[in-house]
């Protein structure tokens, strides 16, 4: 018996207020390799960060990274800027099972206080049975896992 082990990113088309997405409705992939999650933003301003979010069931979302032009790095993903800003994409490395959740692009205006440019996100959340959290502009990715089995006889 073999298992095979494969990811199905669903991408979702959404409007939230002036922010229009574009996305492929979904795409494959298999345990170890790179998933390429696209966001497009359009009417992006030039003084708005680009924030990406996880969140797994029943859980509050986590941050991931955020950028304001080129490419960023973190310790669990790769954030690539459009140079006109436009779009973006989010890269997950070599995923694995951890990495099934709903991932959410975020658009965020820098905010500036003494101190210099803090980039927070201020979220809402409604909580009638089923919890759900927006911000200015949104577009959400979901990772979900497919487990296959295949029996194979020698």
């Amino acid at each position: 018996m073999k298992l095979v082990i494969g990811v199905t990113v669903f991408l979702t088309l959404g409007t939230v207020i002036d922010a229009k997405t574009t996305q492929p409705s979904s795409m494959d992939c298999a345990e170890g390799e790179d998933v390429t999650l696209p966001c497009s933003h359009s009417t992006i301003g030039g003084d708005e960060y680009i924030h990406w979010y996880r969140q797994n069931p029943n859980q509050s979302p986590q941050y991931v990274i955020h950028g304001l032009r080129g490419t960023v790095n973190s310790s669990v993903a790769f954030l690539t800027i459009a140079s006109d800003r436009k779009s973006s994409t989010l890269v997950l490395p070599q995923v694995t099972l951890r990495d099934t959740a709903v991932y959410y692009c975020i658009l965020r205006e820098a905010h500036w206080d003494r101190r210099g440019c803090t980039c927070a996100v201020s979220l809402w959340w409604e909580d009638g049975g089923g919890q759900s959290w927006r911000s200015r502009h949104e577009s959400k990715s979901r990772v979900i896992w497919k487990e296959n089995q295949k029996s194979s006889k020698t």
